[in-house]
């Protein structure tokens, strides 16, 4: 049987393309990771989960797919948040990955098949750096190393723009070591007190951009399918990587497709600390079941701007609610074989079109529901395939019984600690512990997670 015809948006050409594997036997993407400073927030997640979608899919088409994911553990905002904290770097860093890896399985989003830390390839990242100056792509000024934007004609042909509209639209740093302002670094020198590895050019530290390059290279080749992450990352992240890897490399395709996902808004407005509309995974993971999070975030396609809200928690709370009731009557049957819903599979090939997907799961609901046992498998088959139904029927309704319960407890808890009764708060908390609920008391409150 022929395999199905995947189409993506290739944001570099700005329009759906048929997916034509490099080679059909070993599918390679790479997706950016997180900068491990602080909790992940939930348009990083969008991202995360667009990602974990796709390969999902390819998966289930092809007999190999390399999903490299990296981790950026060496950037400035790690440096003035280590400073922030008074803490040793590296211990900021390993707490941020653990707690990253958490949040990833609490989600149920898949591990790449490599995880790649900055600091581990630091040579790879220094002979990168060596080839560019050597090709003349690249200079050495006042111990940084930069690269010459105006060496490469084709600087801006991801983003679609010219190289002025662009920098008038970026925050340029400005600095006497360099030729040009649209220049960016390779390498910089570290103080003593910050992170640094020797170097023909000084003691010093990678630039963020020429990390992804160096990784992608080192598992994934000269050339490979496809690189993807956040909207935001199109310029200057990705724009950059593309120059340094096709400087680099002459004659490759760097990446062959490329993957983005549009921005979230909360009730309707940028996320931002001072809004106060801006959550972490983890805050959001108090409250609401992970599958509906991943159900809302996919009932909006991956590059339309999804707005994020109680309202929409609370509708995606409902269609779970409906699908699992769906499958009730029928989970002792659920353990058979069933042939991917033909109209379900054909939503996902259409570059990743989630909500129709979704649409096909109510129509297998609807008849589910009315008692067909065979729309009830392929509605599980189908969901599972994005990532749902991850636990039983009686284990979703379970868990809505006790939610309450456990509000109820938290809020006792803290009325004990109130009025300095820590013996009957503590007696609580080792009630919930039993149970497996693990309480985490911060500076917004107690929240709560299943171990």
């Amino acid at each position: 049987m022929n395999k199905p015809l995947i189409s993506l948006y290739d944001s570099r050409q700005h329009k759906i393309l048929p997916f034509k594997p490099l080679d059909s036997l070993n599918i390679r993407l790479y997706f950016c990771g997180p900068t491990v400073y602080d909790f992940l927030h939930i348009g990083n997640l969008r991202a995360m989960l667009t990602a974990d979608i796709l390969v999902r899919l390819l998966r289930k088409i092809y007999p190999k797919v390399t999903y490299v994911r990296n981790i950026t553990d060496v950037d400035d905002k790690i440096n003035a948040r280590a400073k922030t904290n008074d803490e040793p770097i590296q211990a900021l860093t390993s707490r941020t990955i653990e707690e990253f890896h958490k949040d990833m399985a609490s989600m149920y989003i898949l591990p790449p098949d490599v995880e790649p830390k900055a600091t581990e390839h630091i040579d790879d990242i220094q002979q990168m750096i060596t080839s560019l100056i050597r090709h003349s792509y690249a200079y050495e000024a006042d111990g940084h190393v930069l690269f010459s934007v105006h060496h490469y004609r084709d600087y801006g042909s991801l983003s679609g723009c010219n190289l002025e509209e662009l920098l008038a639209g970026a925050r340029v740093e400005v600095a006497s070591y360099k030729k040009d302002p649209s220049d960016f670094v390779l390498w910089k020198p570290s103080k003593e007190d910050e992170p640094g590895w020797e170097s023909p050019w000084g003691r010093g530290r990678p630039g963020w951009h020429i990390e992804c390059s160096a990784m992608s290279h080192r598992y994934l080749g000269e050339s490979f399918d496809i690189h993807g992450g956040g909207h935001d990352l199109i310029f200057p992240h990705h724009e950059n990587e593309c120059a340094q890897s096709l400087c680099c490399f002459p004659g490759s395709k760097f990446a062959n497709y490329w993957v983005h996902n549009a921005m979230l808004l909360v009730n309707g407005e940028k996320m931002s600390k001072s809004l106060g509309n801006f959550f972490t995974i983890r805050e959001l993971l108090t409250n609401h079941h992970p599958e509906v999070l991943r159900l809302l975030l996919l009932q909006s396609h991956y590059r339309s701007i999804l707005n994020f809200s109680d309202e929409g928690l609370r509708e995606a709370k409902q269609v779970m609610d409906r699908f699992y009731r769906a499958l009730l009557p029928f989970e002792k049957e659920m353990n058979v074989e069933v042939k991917m819903p033909e109209a379900f599979m054909e939503a996902l090939v259409s570059d990743l079109n989630t909500p129709k997907a979704i649409v096909i799961m109510h129509q297998l609901a609807d008849k589910a529901l009315q008692g067909d046992e065979q729309s009830a498998l392929e509605l599980k088959h189908a969901g599972q395939q994005l990532g749902l139904f991850n636990i039983s029927t009686v284990e979703w309704f379970q868990d809505i019984e006790n939610e309450g319960e456990i509000r109820a407890l938290i809020e006792e808890r803290n009325a004990a600690k109130k009025s300095r009764d820590f013996v009957k708060a503590d007696k609580i908390r080792d009630k919930l512990r039993a149970q497996n609920i693990v309480l985490e008391d911060g500076l917004q409150g107690t929240t709560w997670r299943k171990l």
